[in-house]
């Protein structure tokens, strides 16, 4: 099977959700193949997956971690993983319905189609497209946004966004050893740097849906590290010359 479309999923205990969103996955048109990466749930998820791959055995992967290790690292993996095994279109996705499967096929045709290297599922580009979330949450999801575009002059309205396409150069550009944080900021630097080596980035209009089942992994100290991070990443970049870690 042609090994073009790659979709990452984080979990930690998301047994509630994650047999629903690997079918929803592996019934989209386009032959989407889905690599889970496990932080060792005690819930069972892994175990759920396992069985998954019985009924999808080429089109479901799975990477089991010893602990929760973090975001960052874990889709650090998975764009590693993608690289090694030749995917061209690599897809980051939350497990709990936050993100709908169907609006990957959409992000696929701004890269693929349209020419973009990185497409974003922006909850920003067309107002604010976000249900269920307390008003609180999106005044500070959405200020945090602004502040991130003030800090670093990023052209992206949802600098915070974790549904993301990228295409195999981007991932292959950067240095993925050298990306910094391991919660929420690390949507932030791969954006950052995408768009400091000079990457095309388009934001594509998604409606993003507050998770029913299971438990927000959303904390303080992550958002924290997202605020705090940007200054730092800013800072640094003063310093820094941006070029392909690919380049010759």
């Amino acid at each position: 099977m042609k090994k073009e479309k790659l979709v990452i999923i984080p979990t930690y205990n998301e047994k509630e959700n994650i047999l629903d969103m690997v079918h929803a996955v592996m019934n989209l048109e386009g032959d989407f193949q889905l690599l889970v990466i496990d932080d060792n749930s005690p819930d069972g998820t892994a175990l759920i997956v396992t069985k998954l791959q019985n009924v999808y055995p080429d089109r479901l992967h799975l990477l089991q971690r010893s602990g929760k290790l973090g975001l960052g690292t874990a889709y650090i993996e998975g764009f590693k993983y993608a690289i090694e095994k030749g995917y061209q279109y690599i897809f980051e996705m939350d497990a709990d319905f936050s993100h709908n499967p169907e609006d990957l096929v959409k992000l696929y045709n701004a890269c693929a189609t349209d020419g973009n290297d990185m497409a974003i599922g922006s909850r920003y580009i067309t107002g604010v497209n976000v249900v269920n979330w307390p008003m609180g949450r999106v005044l500070m999801s959405f200020f945090a946004s602004k502040y991130v575009q003030f800090i670093t002059g990023l052209p992206i309205k949802d600098t915070t966004a974790g549904f993301k396409c990228y295409a195999i150069d981007v991932l292959k550009a950067m240095d993925l050893d050298k990306i910094k944080f391991i919660g929420y900021a690390f949507q932030i630097e791969m954006k950052f740097t995408a768009w400091k080596l000079g990457f095309k980035i388009v934001e594509v209009p998604i409606i993003f849906t507050d998770r029913t089942k299971g438990t927000s992994k959303m904390s303080r100290g992550i958002f924290k590290e997202a605020v705090l991070g940007v200054l730092y990443m800013k800072i640094r970049s003063l310093f820094k010359t941006f070029k392909p870690a690919n380049q010759t």
